[in-house]
Parts: structure tokens; C-alpha cells; sequence
């Protein structure tokens, strides 16, 4: 097939790291595969201004760095920051959106540019400056639609509707892994710091402060795109490990430090530190949320009431008073979890839904079963 692929400026967001994953295994599957990528904001001028005079220098737009670096093939970037239009995009089989704007964009296009299909990855209508209203009427458009969880999908059909098929994403097993171990005599727990309030890391922050009281030694593993502990609460002490921005191949080895990762989103699309940090045998601490409830059923990690640290501390304590062999098995399970997901099985699962949306039937219909979603 003839696929392209419809998308917000390209960066190093979960989301555009899930359409890059799915672009190069499509591409290795034998389809021709396009992505075209909307501009990025530029600095306004007087901002420009404003950095040349303070100091800062007068910045020259470069691309941002991306999860298409290094694998740049079909793709396309738009030269400016600018709706992406029929005469960007190459008629195709199918076209895909990939966020709410998107979805309107495609919407817009004529049938040569292929069937229309809408990779739901979040519930864009909770997010800061997004139009609640206008991010939900995207639901309802004539698209064939495909969540990457079912705390998704759910959300859709109960606004709009509609049947909506279910992709989960994945975790690439090859760089996420790591040997089994035992548990640390001093409990360590890890949680990605980003200053978005709906990602949680507060809740988190205090739940660790909870537990450490409780627990008198608990030492903290944390990254993030900024060092924003003092902001958030976890602090500086000694015990408190922050790495900056690290590379996809410093993550394993992060999360493989800890006896627990905690995932306290307000509300998140899918989650892949989830996966992640299941991969290398870490269970997790999380709030019903994205994908969390399916992962975690297993036995992989604690489900924990969302809101409330309280909830959160009290598994980090159960987890840490846990004996050898119980925290054991509980890495164990998280691990055999991840091992499930992987992306050459979600590319032909995206694949089958692709082929449906050109064939004109509706989404596949999924169920739930040990925590996955599966076609029956």
C-alpha cells in the first residue's frame, strides 16, 4: 500500500516516537510510506531581538531533534508552521492523521490522497490550550479510527459514538531489557519529571515523600527534559539521582535501577514508560490510566487510586517491605507483559486496520484478554 502519514512538528514526544516506529516498519513490510510533518513555531522576531541583546544570541531556526533522526526516509517538513494541504501529500491508498488538527486536515483532502484513517493517541481535549470542544468534534468525522489504548477508545465512543479499533502501542524489546535481579536492600523508585501538571510527577513527588517517611531510606532515580525537582518537590538530596534529557539507550539502564517506577498521569494517551520500564523488569506503581489498567492486571505492579499520593506511598511501602521472592515474581510478570508487545505484531495489527479503512469496512472489533488487547 501507498501509506502516508499526517503529523504535528516533528520532536522527541511519545507520540511522534510511535508514528516514527510505525513508518520504518510499515516501510520494512514492503509499503511506501510517507510522512509529512507540519513546520515548527519560529521565535517571533522580537524575541529574536531580545536574545541578541541580552546575550543569548541571535538564534537561527534549526530542526529540532527528533525520533525520525537517523531514519529520515519519506519524510517531509513542511517549511513553515502551516496546516498541512492536499498538495503536500502524494496521492495514496490511505492517509492517516495523527492529532486532532491533523484529523481536520485529512478530513479536508480529496479521495485520491486514499481512505482516511485517525491514529487516536490521546485525548487531546484535556490537554493546556487545546479547544476541548473542537478536539472532541474530530471524533466524529468520517474517519476510520484506531486508539492505541482502550482508556481511549472509551473516552471516543462514549462521546461520539461509532465502533473505534484498538492498536496498542509497543516497546522495542531489542533496546529495552535487561537481566533478571533481586530486589535493592535500599528501595529505589523511578519517575520521569515533566512540569506538564496532567503528567503527574506532584502526585508522585508526594508519595515519595510519604513513603520515605514511613520508610526512613528510599532512594529516587528521575529524568526528564529539565531539572525541575525543587519545583516539583523531590529535592536534591543525596539519594536523588537526575539525569537530563537521557538518550534511548541510557533509558534502560535508568529504569533498571529501580525496584518500582511510578506512573501518577492525570490522564495520558497510552503511557510507554509503562512498557518500558516493565521490559526491564521493573514493575510498576500507576493510576488507572492510558494503558495502565491492561498492564499492570498481570500482576506486573500495584494499581493505586489516581489523586491520591496516599494510595501511591502505600504501594511503595508494600513493594519495599516485600519479600525476595514476591518482588521476584512481580518482575518476573512485569516483564513477561512487555515481552508480549512488540512492534512488528502492532505494525500488522496497524496494517490489517490500514487495509480495512481502504477496503471501506468499519474498525476491527476488539476485546481485552490478560491485560492485552487482542483481535478474537
Amino acid at each position: 500500500m501507498r501509506i502516508t502519514f499526517v503529523m504535528p512538528p516533528v520532536g522527541m514526544s511519545g507520540g511522534i516516537r510511535v508514528i516514527a516506529e510505525y513508518a520504518q516498519r510499515l516501510r520494512d513490510r514492503g509499503h511506501c510510506v510517507t510522512v509529512v510533518a507540519q513546520g515548527a513555531k519560529q521565535k517571533r522576531m522580537r524575541d529574536r531581538v531580545r536574545g541578541a541583546v541580552t546575550g543569548k544570541g541571535w538564534r537561527i531556526p534549526a530542526r529540532r531533534p527528533s525520533h525520525f533522526d537517523g531514519r529520515d526516509e519519506g519524510l517531509k517538513v513542511l517549511s513553515s508552521h502551516r496546516p498541512v494541504r492536499a498538495s503536500d501529500v502524494p496521492d495514496a491508498d490511505v492517509v492517516v492523521a495523527t492529532w486532532w488538527e491533523t484529523a481536520r486536515w485529512v478530513d479536508a483532502m480529496p479521495a485520491s490522497k486514499g481512505a482516511k484513517a485517525y491514529l487516536l493517541q490521546h485525548d487531546e481535549s484535556g490537554l493546556p490550550n487545546q479547544p476541548a470542544d473542537e478536539v472532541r468534534a474530530t471524533w466524529s468525522l468520517p474517519l476510520h479510527r484506531i486508539a492505541v489504548s482502550q482508556w481511549i477508545a472509551d473516552r471516543v465512543t462514549d462521546a461520539a459514538g461509532g465502533a473505534v479499533a484498538v492498536v496498542p502501542n509497543s516497546v522495542d524489546l531489542d533496546l529495552f531489557q535487561a537481566p533478571p535481579r533481586g530486589k535493592q536492600p535500599v528501595t529505589t523508585v523511578g519517575l520521569m519529571l515533566v512540569g506538564q501538571p496532567w503528567k503527574g510527577a506532584d502526585v508522585a513527588a508526594k508519595a515519595i515523600a510519604i513513603a520515605r517517611q514511613r520508610l526512613g531510606a528510599l532512594r529516587v532515580v528521575a529524568f526528564g527534559p529539565h531539572d525541575i525537582r525543587d519545583r516539583i518537590g523531590v529535592g536534591e538530596e543525596a539519594d536523588v539521582t537526575f539525569v537530563q534529557s537521557p538518550t534511548q539507550q541510557e533509558l534502560p539502564k535508568l529504569y533498571a535501577r529501580c525496584d518500582a517506577w511510578l506512573f501518577a498521569s492525570r490522564f495520558e494517551g497510552f503511557g510507554l514508560p509503562l512498557l518500558e520500564s516493565m521490559a526491564c523488569r521493573t514493575p510498576v506503581i500507576g493510576v488507572p490510566a492510558g494503558a495502565a489498567p491492561e498492564l499492570i492486571a498481570p500482576g506486573g505492579g500495584v494499581l493505586v487510586r489516581p489523586e491520591h499520593p496516599e494510595s501511591m506511598a502505600d504501594a511503595i511501602v508494600q513493594i519495599a517491605e516485600s519479600e525476595a521472592s514476591q518482588w521476584r515474581a512481580m518482575s518476573d510478570a512485569a516483564y513477561a507483559t512487555a515481552a508480549a508487545y512488540n512492534w512488528g505484531d502492532a505494525a500488522k495489527r496497524l496494517e490489517q486496520e490500514l487495509c480495512h479503512a481502504v477496503n471501506g469496512g468499519g474498525p476491527e472489533m476488539t476485546m481485552r484478554t490478560e491485560g492485552k488487547t487482542a483481535t478474537p
